[in-house]
C-alpha cells in the first residue's frame, strides 16, 4: 500500500518522526481492515492495540514517498490477531531491505461491554488469507 509522507512528518533531523511513523502505519492499516465491504469492517467499532513493536534500519525522508507499506498477519487467534509491516521507500526494487519493519498486536473489543470479543467467522477467513509466519 502506498502512504503519503507530510511535510510535518519530518523532524528537526530531516527524517520521519517515530510518533508519525506511528501514525503512517495506522493510516496503511485503516483502509486495509476497516474498508465498508470487508468482513473486517466491524472492527472499527471496537479494536484495541496490545502491543506495537518498531524497528528503524534505515531513514526515510520525506523525499522517500509515498512510502511502500507491505503489511501480512504474523499470529491469528481467537479474539486477537498480529500484523506484520515492512516499510519501504517509493520506488524500492524487490529486494531492498526495508528501512522500517514493524508488528502490532491487535484484539477485537467489545464497547458496550469493555471486554474482548472473540473475531468472527468472515473476520477471521478474511484475515487468515494474508497470514503469513515467516516474512
Amino acid at each position: 500500500m502506498a502512504v503519503p509522507v507530510r511535510w510535518s512528518d519530518m523532524d528537526v533531523f530531516q527524517h520521519i518522526n517515530h510518533a508519525r511513523m506511528v501514525t503512517l502505519l495506522e493510516e496503511a492499516r485503516i483502509p486495509w481492515l476497516l474498508t465498508p465491504d470487508r468482513p473486517t469492517a466491524e472492527l472499527g467499532q471496537g479494536a484495541v492495540v496490545v502491543e506495537m513493536k518498531v524497528r528503524y534500519r534505515g531513514q526515510l525522508r520525506h523525499s522517500d514517498g509515498p512510502l511502500q507499506v507491505d503489511m501480512w498477519v504474523e499470529r491469528l487467534r481467537s479474539a486477537d490477531w498480529t500484523i506484520g509491516y515492512e516499510v519501504r521507500p517509493h520506488g524500492a526494487e524487490n529486494g531492498v531491505p526495508a528501512a522500517v519493519t514493524a508488528s502490532i498486536q491487535l484484539a477485537a473489543f467489545d464497547i458496550d461491554t469493555q471486554r474482548l470479543r472473540r473475531l468472527t467467522t468472515g473476520e477471521r477467513a478474511f484475515l487468515a488469507q494474508f497470514l503469513h509466519t515467516v516474512k
